[in-house]
């Protein structure tokens, strides 16, 4: 009897001290990141490990005081920072792990960069997200600071990105991948100045409509689809409109488009005329306060030579289904066969 009283007397102590030691120290995430087989483990990936270590421990000590992140110390730079602080305002979100085990990419420049970083996305008072499971980017320095915290794409279109060696080489895979999954968080953000610069001045943006239509005489209504075609300037002034509508905005990309043309991987081709241009077809779903869709979505990039940030010439979207019924990507404008480059 007296054992069952002295366990539960330090089971009680032991619950007060975690409640008054509130750094979540008896819920702190450990990160080990694990690199291939024939890559030689930096000396800074300890230190990224520490790093991310650090941060996802704070998320979750945040998350569960229901408190604002304490970012004061927080091993982050600047533009991390504001990105993980973004994510954060709009769906706050926990580390469901409390060992985190990933490989990491390693680049020639020694950056390094881990996906599937396991989340519970919670927003309070929406019953958007409660428990929806996400996956964050997260990229190191040569040093391993952490310089970015994002949204990543769902382990499919990861892996189908990951399988079109015959296309690009791997580090140009991961390079776009890369830039797609900052363009998809860019949105849930409401982040209009990233999504602002990511597209070329002239930039071409088509976007699919379903309408119905009187058939002749009768009172008969048939569904066609419309498409609309908008400048750079045009489509930040309505995506402004459509950010201030929606109270809270969740944009997935669910699978590599099919058929890439020329031989090339599904999904994700390079332009034979000029080889600083590669297209990727998606899936997209858009889901928000007030609206939701599903479609096909294409962006067509340009990556400098110079080594300098890619943008977007061209975006079209296109339904998925019209009158109920599935459709395919239009090859016309969702390939880079359908602009003249």
């Amino acid at each position: 009897m007296k054992n069952i009283v002295k366990n539960r007397i330090i089971c009680v102590l032991f619950t007060l001290i975690c409640s008054i030691w509130i750094g979540n120290r008896c819920d702190a995430v450990t990160v080990t990141l694990l690199t291939d087989e024939y890559t030689p483990r930096p000396l800074a990936l300890t230190v990224a490990e520490k790093n991310l270590g650090v941060i996802l421990s704070e998320i979750n000590r945040a998350q569960a005081a229901k408190s604002i992140l304490t970012t004061k110390g927080l091993p982050m730079d600047d533009f991390s920072l504001k990105s993980l602080l973004r994510i954060w305002a709009v769906t706050p979100f926990y580390c469901d792990d409390e060992e985190v085990v990933e490989r990491i990419w390693i680049f020639k420049d020694g950056s390094m960069m881990v996906n599937h970083i396991p989340l519970i996305i919670t927003p309070e008072g929406e019953d958007f997200g409660l428990g929806n499971y996400q996956e964050a980017v997260v990229e190191f320095d040569a040093q391993g600071n952490v310089t970015d915290f994002r949204f990543a794409l769902d382990a499919h279109t990861a892996e189908s990105m990951e399988r079109c060696g015959n296309v690009v080489d791997k580090e140009k895979q991961m390079i776009i991948l890369q830039y797609v999954e900052r363009f998809r968080t860019a949105y849930n953000q409401k982040d209009i100045e990233t999504i602002e610069k990511m597209f070329s001045d002239d930039a071409l943006i088509i976007t699919g409509k379903v309408i119905m239509q009187k058939q002749g005489d009768t009172q008969l209504l048939s569904a066609k689809v419309e498409y609309t075609k908008q400048s750079k300037q045009q489509y930040i002034i309505n995506l402004k409109k459509a950010f201030h509508r929606n109270k809270w905005i969740d944009v997935k990309f669910s699978q590599i488009g099919e058929n890439g043309e020329n031989g090339g991987c599904a999904g994700i081709t390079q332009s034979k005329i000029d080889p600083t241009k590669y297209g990727v077809r998606l899936r997209q779903e858009w889901k928000s306060s007030n609206y939701s869709d599903e479609g096909y979505l294409f962006l067509l990039w340009e990556f400098p030579e110079d080594g300098g940030d890619p943008i977007i010439h061209v975006r079209t979207w296109q339904p998925e289904y019209v009158a109920g019924q599935k459709q395919q990507p239009d090859d016309d404008i969702s390939t880079l066969a359908g602009f003249d480059l």
